[in-house]
């Protein structure tokens, strides 16, 4: 399933990110502790998505949000 289709409030584990070889993107999210093995929460959905990752909040639109297996 896709971080889109989480649940408000539960942990989740980054199972995968589809980022088809885009290294500039995997880099970025790296640097937000974003990768495979990582727990992220959804805190919040209205237009984008906050996600809590480790001990920080990062704003995902949902077209990132798609990319994200959890």
């Amino acid at each position: 399933m896709t971080l889109n289709e989480a649940e408000l409030g539960k942990e989740y584990e980054i199972k995968d990110i589809l980022l088809d070889g885009d290294e500039e993107l995997e880099s970025f999210l790296f640097s937000l502790g974003c990768y495979s093995g990582e727990k992220i929460t959804v805190v919040d959905k209205n237009r984008n998505l906050v996600v809590s990752i480790k001990d920080a909040r990062y704003n995902i639109d949902p077209d990132l949000a798609e990319l994200i297996k959890i």
